[in-house]
């Protein structure tokens, strides 16, 4: 007989990605994962202003893209708090937005990116 899985403890997963200046990556990637996040990955970006509004303006085009993997349940907190640090942070402004994952193959891997180590069959 298969082992059943409890799909009512199934949250649904999305990806985040929070794009800030690069010297900023390190707070940024500590700060999110204070949500339980257990996957991220911080991917080094250029923006696309030209270099005179770039000169005018004062920005830092020299981006880092972080990708984070967190529960559905988990990213109007995560959007709510990056929302204040972006306002607060001196140089610390950036973008956030998440987007669905359609699909994870494996419990084991689901329970990782979820931060859900019940096993199978157990009640949380």
């Amino acid at each position: 007989m298969a082992e059943r899985i409890d799909t009512s403890a199934i949250k649904k997963l999305k990806l985040l990605f929070t794009v800030v200046d690069r010297p900023k990556a390190e707070f940024y990637l500590d700060y999110i994962s204070q949500y339980e996040v257990n996957c991220q990955m911080a991917l080094g970006g250029l923006g696309t202003a030209n270099s005179e509004l770039v000169d005018m303006l004062g920005l830092n085009i020299h981006k880092a893209v972080i990708l984070s993997i967190t529960r559905e349940d988990k990213v109007d907190a995560i959007m709510n708090g990056l929302e204040d640090k972006f306002r607060t942070i001196k140089n610390g402004k950036g973008v956030a937005f998440a987007v669905p994952l359609s699909s994870v193959i494996g419990v084991n891997l689901y329970q990782f990116f979820s931060n859900n180590r019940l096993k199978r069959g157990e009640q949380g």
